[in-house]
């Protein structure tokens, strides 16, 4: 045999000699501290077994939540149905009002005495124009009964008591949109405190135990995700909601004030006619 194989030969043979008891070393070490691993499928397997022992059903992540997080699900759940409850309330509302104003207005442009549509409406008008057609003309049977000196300055009097009672007429139109906004801006914060408590629980849950298996702590997460999922679901139709009936409210207000306008035109010929 040649000098450089018997070389390479021995060296060879004192890798594996080192490798056996490197070994060696690590198998005695476990022995002396009765250390014997776990194949991987078996923490695979444990794993997955105590994940699916839990549930997670939404009343079950509910139940099993810290009392501050179920105090923010609680409220955010609430927040959720009045919202809700404002959102049926001012879409019928909105849509009984403008029926009303476009049948008055047909009935007020078609050339019936103002006098006689008055007396029909009462005291008692049940719609913001009608409303204001009411207090308009209240203030001019008042002038006219009042005598040629009260007579000069009606206009001026049928203005002013009509912009008085269109402020009111659109304040109890934008009557809870304050609550939409607000649960709008905040429900998502609201349930990100939610989260941020459910997550530091987990947390807790690790120190605690001392083991960092995701079957640990999944539960906890997904409690706190939960919250900020019920935030959410809060927030998106409260805002979408109130764009959609400020939006509303805001031309129904631009029809009023029109109306308003064209009737001071009218006040306005009257007291010109008798001069």
């Amino acid at each position: 045999m040649d000098p450089i194989q018997v070389v390479d030969f021995v060296a060879q043979v004192g890798n594996t000699i080192t490798a056996i008891s490197h070994l060696d070393f690590a198998s005695s070490l476990r022995a002396e501290n009765s250390i014997t691993p776990a194949p991987v499928g078996e923490i695979i397997q444990d794993a997955t077994l105590v994940t699916d022992a839990t549930d997670f059903t939404l009343w079950s992540l509910f139940a099993r939540a810290d009392w501050v997080v179920k105090s923010v699900m609680i409220g955010l759940i609430g927040a959720s149905i009045w919202s809700w409850a404002i959102m049926f309330d001012k879409w019928w509302r909105l849509g009984s009002v403008r029926r009303k104003a476009d049948s008055f207005e047909t009935t007020f442009w078609s050339g019936r005495s103002l006098d006689d549509l008055y007396q029909d409406l009462g005291s008692r008008p049940n719609h913001p124009m009608s409303a204001l057609f009411a207090a308009a003309m209240r203030e001019w049977k008042r002038s006219s009964e009042a005598g040629p000196n009260h007579f000069a300055g009606v206009k001026e009097r049928v203005d002013r008591v009509m912009s008085v009672t269109l402020n009111k007429e659109m304040v109890a139109l934008e009557t809870n949109l304050l609550f939409l906004a607000t649960v709008g801006s905040i429900a998502p914060f609201v349930g990100l405190f939610g989260t941020v408590w459910g997550i530091m629980n987990s947390f807790q849950s690790i120190a605690i135990s001392r083991d960092t298996n995701l079957a640990v702590v999944a539960p906890g997460i997904a409690e706190a995700l939960f919250a900020t999922a019920l935030g959410l679901l809060a927030a998106i139709p409260a805002v979408i909601a109130y764009n959609k009936f400020s939006s509303e409210i805001g031309r129904f207000g631009s029809r009023l004030e029109g109306f308003a306008d064209e009737f001071s035109a009218i006040v306005s010929r009257q007291v010109d006619e008798r001069r």
